[in-house]
């Protein structure tokens, strides 16, 4: 796939056909998909299949061997920081919702460092994650690069995940000292995005989606994709999904990449998933992505209870957040009532690391890239 960003080449799948496809995968397609050395896009979709529930086993064993050899007996701990609860949108799962009846917090100067003196305290966080709502009057562009400007002195590497930005923005952060872009599609289903995301800047589907190509040219250093689990078909979106960083790693093969799968959490408001994922087809989602990509960084959240968490560890888990607070102001300056959706492992980060070095595997605090950038 060359010549077209990606936006203009997803309408050449039939999201019908891709999703009959999938469920059409039979056991001997699985049993061909492991025995190969590289899998192509056809064989991540016997992966994801329902007939490759059965092959949970060797698929963890196959997914446990790639991650040690890419990235060793480590895992790496991050950390997030929500600098804003304040957005224009109207998504339907989001506790953020413009409608939403809650507390709106933009964090001052002050506030910021504050929240970063007690996420220093609780572990020796190296690499952290800016989050924002979208709110570019008050909160846009200017405001994130000073954020990133003021805990760039205290920490190795920073992510951010906020609103769409335009090429020249992307790059204005970067030369500030942001060293990854998070941004999730959530749903590939063209014609039911704008259900979930009915006004703001986040209805517009092309926009969006264009992010990703907007985030090459500009040169991010790494890019994390996702989809949220719970709005459409969760095979058939993982898969637009993988075409999608596929088409990435070709144009912009310079960029290093990174995937999560966050499923739908309790939230303010009353939307209720569409699509419920057991913790069964979650593991099956991560061993397949490991299968199809040795190198690509996978993240797991502190969304998911601490049990799967912990079983997770080095089952091709790369990432895991330690900690976590959702809402602004949460680690110090206030208390926890603004938050985007409900965390499910209160651990703090001293537990997430006692769990894991139970696991037999080292915590890293710093970003895999920056220690990793000559291999």
């Amino acid at each position: 796939m060359t010549g077209k960003d990606f936006k203009e080449q997803i309408n050449k799948y039939n999201r019908d056909e891709l999703q009959s496809q999938i469920y059409a995968k039979t056991p001997a397609d699985v049993e061909a998909a492991l025995g190969k050395d590289k899998r192509n896009i056809d064989d991540f979709m016997t992966l994801v299949s329902p007939a490759a529930s059965d092959y949970l086993e060797p698929m963890a064993a196959l997914s446990r061997r790639y991650t040690q050899q890419r990235f060793g007996n480590t895992i790496q701990f991050y950390i997030p920081l929500y600098l804003t609860n304040s957005c224009i949108n109207h998504c339907v799962y989001c506790g953020f919702n413009h409608n939403n009846q809650i507390h709106r917090i933009i964090l001052t100067d002050s506030q910021i460092m504050q929240e970063v003196e007690a996420i220093k305290k609780t572990g020796d966080f190296q690499h952290i994650l800016l989050v924002t709502g979208e709110n570019p009057r008050d909160a846009g562009v200017d405001y994130i690069e000073n954020a990133v400007r003021l805990v760039k002195p205290y920490f190795s590497s920073i992510s951010i995940e906020v609103q769409p930005l335009k090429e020249p923005e992307y790059r204005q952060l970067s030369e500030a000292g942001m060293n990854a872009v998070y941004c999730y599609q959530e749903t590939y289903h063209r014609d039911r995005y704008k259900v979930y995301h009915p006004k703001g800047m986040k209805s517009k589907f092309d926009w969006r989606l264009d992010a990703f190509d907007r985030m090459g040219k500009a040169g991010v250093h790494k890019i994390g994709l996702g989809v949220l689990i719970g709005l459409e078909d969760w095979r058939t979106d993982v898969t637009l999904m993988a075409l999608h960083l596929r088409y990435l790693q070709k144009t912009y093969w310079q960029t290093k990449y990174s995937v999560s799968f966050p499923r739908m959490r309790p939230h303010e408001g009353l939307f209720q998933p569409n699509v419920i994922m057991s913790d069964k087809e979650l593991a099956q989602l991560i061993f397949a992505y490991r299968i199809f990509d040795r190198d690509i960084e996978i993240a797991l959240s502190t969304r998911e209870n601490k049990n799967f968490r912990d079983h997770m560890a080095g089952l091709g888990i790369t990432s895991l957040s330690a900690g976590s607070r959702t809402d602004p102001g949460g680690y110090a300056v206030y208390s926890r009532e603004l938050e985007q959706f409900a965390v499910n492992d209160n651990r703090s980060p001293d537990e997430v690391y006692s769990a894991v070095k139970k696991q037999g595997y080292e915590v890293v605090w710093k970003d895999w890239d920056l220690n990793l950038q000559s291999v």
